[in-house]
């Protein structure tokens, strides 16, 4: 919808019966290298629009809601009321690739075994598309990566299963890898509960009470 549809939009809405509070935009083209501070711009200019459309139809106090983690520190002073990234809590392979955050800031992984090892510079895991999730940009270099591996990448990726290329040393048959998903969102949504690790220990668990409930 364009910003200049807001107020219809919210004219509507209001006809309806329901309470309009704001406009609200998620700049989802910041997830490509480079694109954080341009979508930052676009995201200000496109709620300032949006919510002078609204003020002009008569709406009181607008609230202007927008963000995404790779542009949330890019964000213009006094252009949203309400900050919304998500992913910065946990950080994933994307957030690291994009420059956002460092592999040390990355909360959420996959534990993974090493079950083959095909030839030199080449292993399997037992961690496919059901446990990480399917998604990979155009941009990225793999379907994930091995935290203790920086230069590895996951180059195939089946449901149960994840091909890993990597130069040099590699994980020993039948070691545990730490895997991080490309797309932490999905691999959340993919398993009942989280394990809370301190020091290799499992300390507690948080189920995860939102899963597969998005429909």
């Amino acid at each position: 919808m364009a910003p200049a549809d807001a107020a219809g939009v919210a004219q509507a809405a209001q006809q309806a019966g329901l309470e309009v509070s704001g406009v609200f935009t998620f700049p989802g083209h910041s997830y490509r290298p480079g694109g954080a501070a341009q979508a930052a711009a676009d995201e200000a200019t496109a709620l300032a629009q949006a919510a002078a459309g609204l003020a002009a139809a008569g709406f009181g106090v607008v609230e202007r809601s927008g963000g995404s983690t790779p542009s949330a520190r890019l964000a213009q002073p006094g252009a949203l009321s309400e900050l919304r990234p998500g992913v910065y809590a946990l950080n994933d392979a994307q957030q690291v690739e994009l420059g956002v955050a460092a592999m040390d800031e990355v909360a959420l992984m996959v534990a993974a075994t090493v079950v083959s090892r095909p030839a030199p510079g080449r292993i399997v895991l037992d961690a496919g598309s059901k446990v990480l999730g399917p998604d990979r940009p155009t941009w990225a270099s793999g379907h994930g990566r091995l935290a203790d591996w920086p230069a590895a990448r996951i180059t195939g990726l089946w449901e149960h299963h994840a091909v890993v290329a990597l130069d040099g040393d590699s994980p020993r048959l039948g070691e545990m890898v730490a895997v991080v998903p490309n797309h932490v969102c999905t691999a959340v949504n993919l398993v009942p509960e989280l394990l809370v690790a301190d020091r290799g220990q499992v300390v507690d668990r948080w189920p995860v009470a939102a899963r597969a409930a998005n429909r």
